[in-house]
């Protein structure tokens, strides 16, 4: 946050002392140089959240990629409304200076050279910031939501002309010309080192294929990949990574998946709950479909640790990461506890072999099945509830562990809430949403 906060400080010092301090000498001119300062910043806002969306392995290894996106997401609406402010008052500076209503001032400023392309830029960062509100966000299918998402790389690219041929703002020749553009290279070569590049060369080193397809519960599948070194992934349990299956119905979308297990040699596994269309037609792939990865993310893992004990609570599909988590972390006997939640028999995936590990490594294994609770904690059972169980009974050791938390969001929050009101610090939480 220091840097994001840094860089914005940068765009408006760049300008004022490039002269834009002596810019408001009217109340046309202050409107105009208030105007540009607020494009400045939007725009750096902007490619900041670029940068933070380019799954930079530095940014990932330091605060995780979940939480990258948690701040690349909250940008979104300042960035707005400083680059909708930032056109509202250039309409009023210059208008002002020109002897024109506002309203009239924009067809004099769309004759400029490259301001089209500015105008549509914005169009494409409205309908992005708009589609990005939860409320919204949920009418969309996460490929559809993607799909709407991935216009942000051309509301920037759109707008980079007009700021080089408007004004002499970013001249030729100027340091704040050197600047922006080296932050232009900065945003977009991440994105194509970290997004294009880097997994089109993993995936071509470690040629992973489709081994095996096999349903383990109605509308939940594990997927057994082949390929070379997969160890050599470098990934942690816990982690996750975005998969892409080439197949005709599935080539033109990814999903992020959290591994099952930990990779061998020769062999992966992830396992997915049908939650859509896109789930749905992955569960579906033929052996032999070749598999391209980013990733490894996360810091969903036992190097999070920060305590001698270790709490682990998972509910529904949230136990993918957990089985793999579970097998990587290294603990001592009696150190790790673990609690499996499910709403029904139907919904105990994987259970089988995490009991089967906890009992291998000495980890206690409770399980909770059965409706939530309308009458206690939300993210327990109502027979628990009613037998007096609490999150400090289950875990009577949680002062001294760190507690990973995997499930849905309002099951996970409810959890989270209670780990808190009990005073559990908020770095000894781990948490890793399924949502989106």
């Amino acid at each position: 946050m220091i840097a994001l906060w840094a860089s914005g400080a940068a765009a408006a010092a760049l300008f004022l002392a490039s002269g834009g301090a002596g810019q408001f000498g009217s109340i046309a001119e202050s409107f105009t140089s208030v105007g540009i300062v607020a494009g400045l910043i939007g725009t750096d806002f902007v490619l900041v959240m670029l940068v933070l969306a380019a799954r930079i392995p530095a940014i990932d290894r330091v605060i995780g990629h979940d939480r990258a996106i948690a701040v690349h997401r909250s940008l979104g609406k300042p960035a707005l409304y400083l680059l909708l402010g930032h056109g509202a008052l250039l309409l009023v500076g210059y208008g002002m200076s020109q002897g024109y209503n506002p309203i009239a001032e924009i067809g004099p400023m769309l004759a400029l050279p490259d301001m089209p392309l500015a105008f549509i830029g914005m169009g494409l960062m409205i309908a992005v910031v708009v589609t990005s509100l939860v409320a919204v966000r949920r009418k969309f299918s996460y490929e559809g939501w993607h799909l709407v998402h991935l216009l942000s790389y051309f509301s920037v690219a759109f707008a980079l002309p007009h700021q080089l041929s408007n004004g002499g703002v970013l001249a030729e020749g100027t340091v704040q010309r050197v600047y922006w553009i080296a932050l232009y290279v900065i945003a977009f070569g991440a994105i194509l080192t970290f997004r294009f590049i880097e997994p089109i060369v993993s995936s071509l080193r470690h040629q992973i294929t489709v081994a095996g397809v096999n349903t383990i519960a109605p509308g939940v599948t594990s997927i057994h990949l082949a390929g070379r070194n997969l160890r050599g992934l470098g990934s942690a349990g816990g982690q996750y990574f975005i998969w892409r299956f080439w197949t005709g119905k599935t080539w033109w979308h990814s999903h992020p998946i959290s591994l099952s297990a930990m990779p061998t040699t020769s062999s992966a596994r992830i396992t997915i709950r049908d939650l859509g269309s896109g789930s749905a037609r992955i569960s579906q792939v033929p052996v032999g479909t070749r598999v391209s990865i980013e990733g490894p993310y996360g810091l969903f893992t036992d190097a999070a640790r920060t305590s001698p004990k270790l709490a682990i609570i998972a509910a529904g599909i949230g136990v993918t990461p957990i089985r793999a988590l579970l097998e990587h972390a290294q603990f001592a006997p009696g150190e790790a506890t673990i609690l499996l939640r499910a709403g029904s028999q139907d919904e105990t995936y994987l259970w089988d072999e995490i009991v089967e590990l906890a009992a291998a490594k000495g980890a206690a294994c409770f399980v909770m099945v059965g409706h939530r609770s309308a009458t206690g904690p939300s993210w327990m059972s109502e027979t628990d509830v009613q037998r007096g169980v609490t999150l400090a009974s289950a875990f009577p050791d949680l002062a001294q562990s760190d507690l990973f938390l995997c499930g849905p969001t309002p099951w996970l929050d409810s959890v989270e809430a209670e780990a808190r009101a009990l005073g559990v610090p908020f770095d000894h939480i781990h948490a890793e949403r399924f949502d989106w």
